[in-house]
């Protein structure tokens, strides 16, 4: 995992945006850590521009927003939803 300021919508990564404060976002970050996943972290607290970002790509003003390399993303996923993602992308089997 890497904190990225630099990370595009177009990422051939993973790219989660949240912020510590938030109980959704540690959830799906610590499902993501569990898993082993490579992804990029925007934290929404350091990073300037990130809450803008996360809300460009989702249209709402909640987090934590998954996007993934195939230009879908997700918002506020439980964890079997974004279990279920990351398997449709082949990242865990």
């Amino acid at each position: 995992m890497t904190d990225s300021a630099a990370t595009t919508v177009q990422s051939p990564r993973i790219t989660m945006f949240g912020a510590q404060w938030c109980g959704d976002c540690r959830r799906s970050k610590k499902l993501l850590d569990v898993l082993n996943i490579d992804y990029d972290y925007v934290d929404l607290e350091t990073v300037e521009d990130g809450a803008d970002r996360a809300k460009a790509i989702s249209g709402l003003s909640k987090i934590p927003v998954i996007v993934f390399p195939d230009d879908t993303h997700v918002v506020e996923p439980t964890d079997s939803a974004l279990h279920a993602k990351l398997t449709a992308l082949g990242a865990i089997s």
